[in-house]
Formats: structure tokens, C-alpha cells, sequence
């Protein structure tokens, strides 16, 4: 079996980065911004990161009072009318627990308003707090999410659907409107560590995100084949079959800086929040060190060790697009700002110039 790495042009490699919209005591103040400041600092650093030349900019979706993001599409269409460039997609879409002909009209919205930028991360969530919530059941959490992947990528080609399935009315000769600006949505299945979501991804031909939030990335590799495998098996064209890594990240002028910044932050969104109320986060200082290691895919550093880290995951997947979650635990919206500003202008020249030179040999 081949792992052999299928790699995307340097000029098609994207930058970006996402938030969940926590909302989290600061840690060494104890004072808790409020909702509405939370959502305007995740306009704003949207904005910024436009501005300041990356990609992607991706919202994530949770329903419970320490998060301020639960209408996904609401949030990235208010970004939206102060942006000019930068592609705005969900990170992710809990899609087992929600309609999929609204999010297909949500997002065809959006494309529409923000003038074909729209993009969906489906996943199946860690956090499972929308099932009771609307009225689902987890024992049916795979089979959910499998009929609704289904039912979204045909409700992206047809403007007249006829349909059956067991977890929602037929459709019947219905209309599907509006259609979005793009010939169709690009579509993303986010993947947490599962060969058969990686397979299921390739089948489908989508694209698939692949969070790594903390560890080596070398164990996920076999994911990357699977997908790459199973898609070209189902005849997809090599080049259609696209992968992202996301993962956790801090980026400052110096290791140490970075460091000494976040881990407070993260220590304490750690404990804040978990999909397992009372499972303890305890990694001290020195051990955290070893988290951010250069093998460790958690992208916290100097620009330099971020540029390392980027490439050396480039080397294991031939990804076509990396993005990172800087603005935790309530980290203040200074220094996501300057995390932004060195990502774009310190780390993503050099690796597209580092790609390009490798593609060129």
C-alpha cells in the first residue's frame, strides 16, 4: 500500500484561521467579556486577517452559554460586508443535528452576499450538547451525520430535488433556493482521527479537514492515504481531492514569548471547557514545552518554528491548506492581532517560497 504525498502548488496553498467563539474568564484578571464583545473582536480579527492576506477565515459552532457562537452563517455573513477576499466557511457545521436543506440555503445566502466566498466544514462535533437540544438521539450520531452529508451534496447540484430518507420529510418536486454564487459550495467533511470519515471524505470527493490539535502528526498520515486512496477509487481527479490541517496555535516574536503567552490561556480553556465535563487538563509549564515540540503538531512558536512545523507536516500530507485556532481561553485580542499579523506576513511567504522551491526540483 502507497503513502505516496500528492502536494498542492505553492500558489494554491492557503492560510487560515478559525475560532469557536469561547468565551472564557481571562486568566490572570478573572474578568469574562461578554457576548458582544466576543463577536465583535471575531469580526475584527476577521477583517485583519483579510487585510492582511490569509485565506480562510472559519467560525465554529456550539450551543451552550460559554461559547457566543451558535448561528454560524449569521456570524460569517456580519464578516462578511467588511471583507473583500478572504473565503469564510464554517469550522464545523455540526451537520447530524441540523437541516441540511437550511444549511444548503444558509450558505447559498451567504455566497450570494459575500460575492462567492462561502465555504462548509461538516462535521459530526465533540461536543454533542445540540442532540438533546433538538430533539436527537446520540445513538443515531453516525447514521445522522451519514444521510445529511448525503442529502447537502445533492441539495449543491440540484435546484429541484426529489428525496427519502429516515430522519426528515421527503422532499418532493421542491425547490431549492437561493443557489449560491459558485457553481457549487465547496463542501469539506472535518476528521478527527477516523479511517472510515477519511474514506467516507474520498468517496464523496470532498474535501476533508483533519484537526490535529496536540501530538505527532505522523500517526494521521494514513488517514491523508485512505482518503487520497478511497477518492481516486470512486474517480475523482487526483488534484479535486483536497486536504486541511487545523490545529491549536500562538505565533510571537520569540519561542519563549509564545510560550510563556498562551499556556496560561490554554491551561485555562483546558479546564474551561471540554466536551467531558470533569476530565482535568494538568499539563504543567515545562511538560507543555513538549507539546510545541518541532515533532508535536500544535503550532505555537516563533514565525520561524511555525514555518518548520508547516513544512514538515507539508512533507507528511501535501495539504493545500493549513489554518489554526489562536484566540483561546480568553486570550486578549491584542495579541491574536499580532499572532494574525505574523502568520500572514512572517510564515506564509516563506512557506509558499519553501513549497515552490521543493515542487520546481
Amino acid at each position: 500500500m502507497s503513502n505516496e504525498v500528492t502536494t498542492a502548488p505553492a500558489s494554491d496553498f492557503e492560510f487560515g484561521i478559525y475560532t469557536l467563539g469561547d468565551i472564557v474568564a481571562d486568566c490572570h484578571t478573572g474578568n469574562k467579556i461578554s457576548p458582544k464583545q466576543r463577536l465583535d473582536e471575531v469580526v475584527a480579527a476577521a477583517k485583519l486577517a483579510d487585510e492582511a492576506g490569509l485565506d480562510v477565515f472559519g467560525v465554529g459552532e456550539h450551543h451552550r452559554l460559554d461559547f457566543a457562537i451558535s448561528s454560524v452563517p449569521v456570524v460569517l455573513a456580519a464578516i462578511s460586508q467588511v471583507t473583500r477576499r478572504i473565503k469564510l466557511t464554517s469550522a464545523t457545521t455540526v451537520l447530524s443535528t441540523i437541516d441540511p436543506v437550511r444549511v444548503f440555503e444558509d450558505f447559498a445566502t451567504l455566497d450570494l452576499l459575500s460575492d462567492g466566498r462561502a465555504e462548509i466544514i461538516a462535521g459530526r462535533g465533540a461536543f454533542v450538547e445540540s442532540f438533546p437540544l433538538f430533539g436527537y438521539e446520540l445513538e443515531d450520531y453516525h447514521r445522522l451525520f451519514a444521510e445529511n452529508i448525503n442529502l447537502l451534496l445533492e441539495l449543491n447540484k440540484h435546484e429541484i430535488m426529489n428525496w427519502e430518507g429516515s430522519f426528515r420529510s421527503s422532499l418532493k418536486d421542491s425547490e431549492i433556493a437561493p443557489r449560491p454564487l459558485q457553481q457549487s459550495l465547496p463542501v469539506w467533511i472535518g476528521v478527527g482521527g477516523s479511517p472510515e470519515s477519511a474514506e467516507k471524505a474520498g468517496v464523496l470527493g470532498t474535501g476533508m479537514a483533519i484537526a490535529i490539535l496536540s501530538g505527532s502528526p505522523e500517526p494521521f498520515q494514513e488517514l491523508a492515504a485512505t482518503y487520497r486512496r478511497a477518492g481516486i477509487q470512486a474517480g475523482h481527479a487526483p488534484e479535486s481531492l483536497k486536504i486541511a490541517i487545523t490545529s491549536h496555535g500562538y505565533i510571537a516574536e520569540t519561542s519563549q514569548q509564545a510560550l510563556d503567552e498562551y499556556y496560561p490561556y490554554y491551561y485555562s480553556y483546558r479546564n474551561s471547557i471540554s466536551p467531558k465535563p470533569g476530565q482535568e487538563y494538568s499539563v504543567s509549564r515545562d511538560d507543555f514545552g513538549q507539546y510545541v515540540s518541532a515533532d508535536n503538531t500544535m503550532a505555537v512558536g516563533s514565525p520561524q518554528q511555525i514555518i518548520e512545523k508547516i513544512l514538515y507536516q507539508h512533507e507528511l500530507f501535501g495539504h493545500s491548506r493549513f489554518m489554526t485556532q489562536l484566540d483561546i481561553g480568553g486570550l486578549p485580542y491584542a495579541k491574536v492581532a499580532k499572532a494574525i499579523e505574523l502568520l500572514a506576513t512572517e510564515v506564509a511567504p516563506v512557506v509558499r517560497r519553501e513549497i515552490a522551491k521543493k515542487n520546481s526540483r
